[in-house]
């Protein structure tokens, strides 16, 4: 993390720690006050364009600062905070785990950042951005879960046998839930559509982020997937919201649990690593999935480095 001190005088033994002297203004620095909601919008557009934004807050409030060091996770640009209390600056150092890339202070809480900046904290590179892994994991139990809002995923284009969406209750351990298009003797085939699992659940998206299922809407676009991987996009046309009864399927992988909660019914469909649809309603503990795992934590869907507790 860098130091930034506003331009004075008289700074004292310490000035080797600082890397800036702030005048108000620089070429490779934008400024961004953040009053209102808006405010935070206009910050996350500038990012990808410019090296630095340079964020004052009227009221210190942490979201904000989490929220564009996630926008800006694998970008160019980096983030600044402004601060003038000492206790902001360990709000600044955490957020997100990782921090901010500098902090703007005055002269008279040099001492203090560097006490604590070097004692207490070492900030680490941003993580690169790791494909997610099919992974083989093994059934535990098959329990209800009521009723509950289960959501049908109708795209605007057809999949094919062996693809689906990867969805799940922990977004580091997605099942791959097969699409409709498997006929039976009692429902035809609907090659367009996911039964893709409770309200609550992730879904994986096509630009790698996450989304609940309840924030899907038409024109999104979610990553299709197939046990060994392959991933391709398909444009959410509608979503198909009805209760219905549920299962929470628990799984074991590398000794850890995970779960997702689908509707009961023959046409959900889990997929075995060879690629085979495994109905919900005919699975058993023991029975193989393909699980993708992602190990990083997620800031409203993005992927940090970071550590997270799911269950």
């Amino acid at each position: 993390m860098q130091i930034w001190v506003e331009n004075e005088e008289n700074l004292g033994p310490n000035q080797h720690s600082i890397s800036r002297l702030w005048t108000g203004s620089s070429h490779d620095v934008v400024e961004v006050s953040i009053d209102v909601p808006s405010d935070q919008d206009e910050a996350i557009s500038l990012i990808g364009l410019v090296p630095w934004i340079l964020v004052r807050c009227s009221d210190w409030t942490m979201i904000p600062f989490e929220n564009l060091i996630a926008c800006s996770r694998g970008t160019q640009t980096r983030i600044a905070a402004a601060i003038d209390k000492e206790i902001e600056i360990s709000g600044a150092a955490f957020a997100l785990g990782g921090g901010v890339d500098a902090i703007l202070i005055p002269a008279s809480l040099l001492n203090k950042a560097i006490k604590f900046l070097e004692d207490r904290w070492t900030k680490e590179d941003p993580p690169e951005n790791i494909a997610i892994d099919p992974r083989e994991a093994r059934i535990i139990s098959l329990e209800s879960a009521g009723v509950g809002e289960r959501v049908c995923i109708d795209l605007t284009r057809r999949i094919t046998e062996g693809q689906g969406a990867a969805t799940g209750s922990i977004s580091g351990k997605l099942c791959l839930i097969h699409g409709e298009t498997i006929s039976s003797e009692y429902v035809p085939n609907r090659p367009f559509r996911i039964n893709a699992g409770a309200i609550h659940s992730y879904i994986l998206m096509a630009d790698g982020k996450t989304k609940y299922m309840s924030e899907l809407e038409t024109g999104d676009e979610i990553a299709i997937l197939s046990s060994p991987g392959n991933i391709e996009t398909a444009v959410v046309g509608r979503l198909k919201i009805e209760m219905r009864p549920l299962l929470v399927v628990r799984f074991e992988i590398s000794g850890e649990e995970g779960q997702a909660v689908v509707q009961q019914a023959e046409t959900v469909r889990f997929v075995s690593p060879t690629g085979t649809a495994v109905s919900v309603t005919d699975a058993k503990a023991g029975d193989k999935i393909t699980v993708f795992t992602d190990y990083r934590v997620r800031h409203m869907g993005i992927p940090l480095d970071g550590r997270m507790v799911e269950k």
